[in-house]
């Protein structure tokens, strides 16, 4: 029987998870390039999203170029966002890689560097089975024993999604609190993996989905992931206060606005499109929105259809003109409130 020595439970995993993306330097799509993180915007982003309300960071994932970046830069990148973030909320950092002990290995040392958990896919050279995917996450959580975990379930980046059977077992290693789920791009999935894990971690969807969820079972689903974030939180933020309130209606019309200004970053309308190029079509986005200051991708995700591209910015457009609509209107209470 595995013991758990983590910090961090599911009840601590609530409100708005926020992933990142690493911030690049204006030659980060060069194969001669060294030293590709922007330290300075970095630390910037990871204090902008605290300062803007988000819940949980998390870095390194697929957007976060955790595939893309050198051994070096991952740690750089993740030692300034713990030092920007500075304990004022949880940081789960991307410690995904081909085999069980380089993740176990890197997870050790970003542990070292201050993240209080880590962001963990499987290994995806090959398909898991499901017994593979139980055993991968087993072996992690025996070795970081004082580890807090959160699975990183994207069925397009690991060839194959997590099952029902799966989660049940997933959630009984104490250490894995969260997995970041596809919500509804998922089908009925979500609702079997909600029932498969019974409340012991917890199940993040999308933020477009999580008024859905949040309202039919209010007290499993307390929290949502989102990438948006990195183009301003305020609506995220928004969201979650008027689920916390149960304003169901509003909580309805801000999905429909987010919904809204998602739908370019789709080529046509076709998710797995988008899958094929979502590192550069986050990234684009980001550009888009202006919220921070990003550079290039990192080879070999430097590739995608131009007008491709063109989608994904005026997504970050829409979002950037919904973060400053309810951030004006978020500081306006705060003015009358004091």
């Amino acid at each position: 029987m595995q013991v758990s020595t983590a910090k961090l439970t599911v009840d601590d995993i609530t409100g708005v998870v926020g992933i990142i993306p690493t911030p690049s330097t204006p030659t980060a799509d060069r194969w001669d390039a060294e030293h590709t993180v922007d330290l300075d915007e970095a630390a910037k982003l990871a204090d902008a999203m605290v300062r803007g309300g988000v819940d949980v960071l998390m870095t390194t994932g697929t957007f976060g170029e955790c595939a893309s970046l050198t051994w070096d830069e991952q740690q750089d990148f993740v030692a300034t966002v713990v030092e920007a973030v500075a304990g004022r909320i949880p940081v789960f950092a991307g410690a995904t890689t081909l085999n069980t002990r380089d993740t176990i290995a890197r997870g050790r040392r970003l542990s070292e560097l201050g993240a209080d958990g880590l962001f963990v896919g499987r290994p995806m050279w090959l398909p898991l089975e499901e017994a593979g995917i139980v055993r991968f996450y087993r072996d992690v959580a025996e070795a970081l024993p004082h580890v807090p975990l959160v699975v990183y379930d994207n069925p397009g980046a690991f060839k194959g999604k997590i099952g029902p059977s799966a989660y049940e077992q997933l959630s009984r290693i104490p250490q894995i609190v969260a997995a970041k789920h596809l919500g509804l791009l998922s089908g009925a999935a979500f609702l079997s993996d909600l029932r498969a894990v019974d409340g012991r971690m917890r199940l993040l969807p999308l933020e477009t989905d999580w008024y859905f969820f949040a309202r039919l079972f209010p007290e499993e689903v307390t929290a949502c992931w989102s990438g948006n974030v990195a183009c301003g939180p305020a609506p995220a933020i928004h969201l979650r206060e008027l689920i916390q309130a149960e304003r169901w209606d509003e909580c309805q019309a801000l999905t429909g606005e987010l919904e809204h200004a998602l739908e370019p970053l789709y080529p046509g309308g076709n998710f797995p499109e988008f899958l094929k190029y979502s590192i550069q079509l986050d990234n684009a986005q980001f550009q888009g929105a202006g919220f921070m200051r990003t550079g290039p991708t990192r080879p070999p995700y430097t590739e995608v259809p131009e007008a491709y591209l063109e989608g994904a910015r005026e997504a970050g457009r829409r979002w950037a003109g919904l973060h400053q609509r309810y951030e004006t209107s978020r500081s306006a209470q705060e003015s009358v409130a004091g």
